[in-house]
C-alpha cells in the first residue's frame, strides 16, 4: 500500500512516499491528497536518514527505493547516483556517461521527471557552463543543498547556513 509522510525540512517540507518494498517518490511540497498519510518503518528509516542529510550527518541513503521510469530515465537516475557528495556534474558529461553523449537535453528531462530528488541527486547536475538550471524544488532549494554539501566537505571553508536567505544578509 502506498504512504506518504510530510517531512519539515531547512528547505521546506518535503514529501516522501512509500509502499512496503521502497520509497517511491521524495519531492518537496505536498503530493496529491490521493496518497494516504501514514507512517511504518521504511517511512520512518528513510525519514531519519533524511533528517540525518540535512543536518550534513549523511552523503548515501540506505534505504530501498523503487524507480518506475523507462529504460533511459532509470540509466540516467543511476548515473546521477553516481557524482558524488559535494560534486557537479554537467548534463553533457551524464549523456557521455550513459552512452549517449549527444542526448544532454534528454538527460535533463530524465533529471526533471526523477521521482527521488535527494537519494537520486539531480540537484548535481548543472549547465554546460557550471551554473545553476533547473530544478523542481526551485534553484533557491538547489543552491542551498548545493552549498550543504560543500560546506560539509574536508578541507573547505565554505560556511553554510540553510536557513540563511537572502533578506536576511
Amino acid at each position: 500500500m502506498l504512504r506518504r509522510l510530510l517531512l519539515d525540512t531547512p528547505c521546506g517540507p518535503l514529501t516522501v512516499a512509500a509502499t512496503d518494498g521502497g520509497v517511491t517518490a521524495i519531492r518537496f511540497g505536498p503530493v496529491p491528497s490521493g496518497i494516504p498519510e501514514g507512517t511504518g518503518p521504511l517511512l520512518e528509516w528513510a525519514a531519519e536518514e533524511l533528517r540525518h542529510y540535512f543536518r550534513g550527518e549523511l552523503r548515501r541513503f540506505t534505504f530501498p527505493v523503487e524507480m518506475h521510469g523507462t529504460p533511459f530515465q532509470r540509466s540516467v537516475w543511476e548515473a546521477l547516483r553516481t557524482i558524488p557528495y559535494g560534486e557537479t556534474r554537467t548534463y553533457g558529461q551524464i549523456a557521455a556517461l550513459i552512452g549517449h553523449p549527444r542526448a544532454a537535453r534528454a538527460v535533463g528531462m530524465a533529471n526533471h521527471r526523477n521521482p527521488l530528488c535527494l537519494v537520486v541527486p539531480c540537484h548535481r547536475v548543472v549547465g554546460a557552463g557550471g551554473g545553476l538550471t533547473g530544478y523542481a524544488g526551485g534553484l533557491e532549494i538547489k543552491r542551498r543543498l548545493l552549498a550543504l554539501e560543500q560546506a560539509r566537505l574536508p578541507g573547505t571553508t565554505a560556511a553554510c547556513d540553510l536557513f540563511d536567505t537572502p533578506d536576511a544578509r
